[in-house]
C-alpha cells in the first residue's frame, strides 16, 4: 500500500460562477464541471438531501487541480470567513509560478488582496501571500533560479 500523490484539493464555495472566473483568470483551465445528489453524496459527505455543482480547475499537465464545490443544499448558514494565515485548519493552496512580479500587478489590477508584498527567501524562493474569493488564500511562490 502506498500514497501516489494528492489528487485534488476541494474548496466550498458559495458564489461558484466568481470563484470560476478567479481561478480562470488566475491561468487554470476547466477540467470539467458536474452535478452530484442522492444517495451516494449524502453517503460520501455525511449530510442528508445533498445536492452540490462542482467545477473542477488544473493545468493541462494534470498536476494542479482544485475541486470548488458549490453546496445548494444543505447550505452553510454563515457567511464565508475570513481567515488569516496563521488560523487553524487548511489554510492556504501554493501555486510555483513564472514571473511572481507580472502576475501579482494582474491581480491588483482586478481587485484581488494582496496582504504581503513579494518577498525573498533566501537565495530560492520569491513568495507572496493573496486573498481570493470568499477568502481564499494562494501562497505564490516562483524559484530563484
Amino acid at each position: 500500500m502506498k500514497i501516489h500523490r494528492i489528487d485534488h484539493v476541494g474548496v466550498i464555495v458559495n458564489d461558484l460562477s466568481a470563484a470560476k472566473e478567479f481561478f480562470l483568470d488566475f491561468g487554470l483551465e476547466v477540467q470539467g464541471e458536474w452535478e452530484m445528489e442522492g444517495e451516494l453524496m449524502d453517503k460520501m459527505s455525511g449530510l442528508n438531501d445533498v445536492k452540490v455543482a462542482c467545477v473542477g480547475l488544473g493545468k493541462p499537465d494534470g498536476q494542479a487541480w482544485i475541486e470548488l464545490i458549490k453546496f445548494y443544499s444543505p447550505s452553510d448558514e454563515k457567511d464565508s470567513q475570513q481567515p488569516f494565515a496563521n488560523t487553524l485548519g487548511i489554510r492556504h493552496i501554493a501555486f510555483a509560478v513564472e514571473d511572481i512580479e507580472a502576475l501579482v500587478a494582474k491581480l491588483k489590477k482586478k481587485g484581488t488582496e494582496i496582504f504581503s508584498e513579494i518577498q525573498q527567501y533566501e537565495d530560492s524562493y520569491k513568495l507572496c501571500y493573496c486573498r481570493g474569493p470568499e477568502g481564499i488564500i494562494l501562497e505564490l511562490a516562483e524559484q530563484i533560479k
